[in-house]
């Protein structure tokens, strides 16, 4: 079992960058493939990256593809989502997300915890 903790939202102008965090109780961390999502106010949460054990191999929505970057530290039990060139249409709650199987997942139904959330607000 593991336990998420985000941080790193607020408030930022259109163009501008944000760093989200992760951390992650726990000693099997690196057993986890892990994911970011997000969720607009009266939309359904969608996936945005995820990344594998060793951080090898990572997968973007086609939207933040080029902006958006998905990184992880074993070592520190921490997920990271560097998020440049930032849109208004990014503006949503993120969550992080964790599941133990080997394969990278994009649907919400493929993990099986998550943090509260952090909001990220991007404005024009």
């Amino acid at each position: 079992q593991v336990q998420l903790v985000e941080s790193g939202g607020g408030l930022v102008q259109a163009g501008g960058s944000l760093r989200l965090s992760c951390a992650a109780s726990g000693r099997t961390f690196s057993r986890y493939v892990m994911g970011w999502f997000r969720q607009a106010p009266g939309k359904e949460r969608k996936f945005v990256a995820t990344i594998s054990w060793s951080g090898a191999r990572t997968y973007y929505t086609d939207s933040v593809k080029g902006r958006f970057t998905i990184s992880r530290d074993n070592a520190k039990n921490t997920l990271y989502l560097q998020m440049n060139s930032l849109k208004p249409e990014d503006t949503a709650v993120y969550y992080c997300a964790a599941d133990p199987s080997i394969s990278l997942a994009t649907r919400p139904n493929d993990y099986d915890f998550w943090g509260q959330g952090t909001q990220v607000t991007v404005s024009s």
